[in-house]
């Protein structure tokens, strides 16, 4: 049986600079997220939209999902084969198009993990769990886009 989960955020656009949206130029980007119990994100469009670079976008946030669900589950699967990781890092790269009406979409998200592990004879496997992970992310699952890997593992001592 399926269990239902529910997620609460509240957005405020804080980039009203006096004049709203009177034009396209007249409007900073600018919002906050909150989630009750956590630290606020500042964020804002991508700098090619007029957005404020010094802060997340969307974007940012969407290739920081499908990165970290993922971690979390490859951790999970790791764990569970008594594979015990050390260090854990992705370089995640997404690919936004952008069409000719403004609208646009992710083609895809290339993760690239860096998985130091405890044992040497144990790469092979560690390597294979990211397959699993990819099936067993939410946020993987719940994309139009593929999510492609390029890991890489190595043993503490090597």
């Amino acid at each position: 049986m399926a269990k239902e989960h529910q997620y609460k955020t509240n957005l405020v656009w804080a980039g009203n600079k006096g004049s709203g949206t009177m034009d396209y130029r007249s409007y900073d980007r600018d919002f906050v997220v909150s989630i009750e119990n956590k630290a606020p994100i500042s964020g804002s469009s991508d700098s090619v939209f007029l957005g404020d670079k010094t802060k997340y976008n969307p974007e940012d946030l969407l290739l920081s999902s499908v990165s970290s669900c993922h971690m979390l589950w490859y951790l999970h699967l790791c764990s569970k084969n008594d594979i015990v990781v050390m260090e854990y890092k992705d370089n995640a790269i997404g690919i936004m198009e952008e069409n000719a009406d403004g609208s646009g979409q992710f083609k895809e998200v290339l993760l690239q993990p860096e998985v130091v592990i405890s044992k040497k004879e144990q790469k092979d496997l560690a390597n294979s769990l990211h397959e699993e992970a990819n099936k067993m992310c939410f946020i993987a699952n719940s994309l139009n886009f593929p999510v492609k890997h390029k890991p890489s593992c190595t043993a503490i001592n090597e």
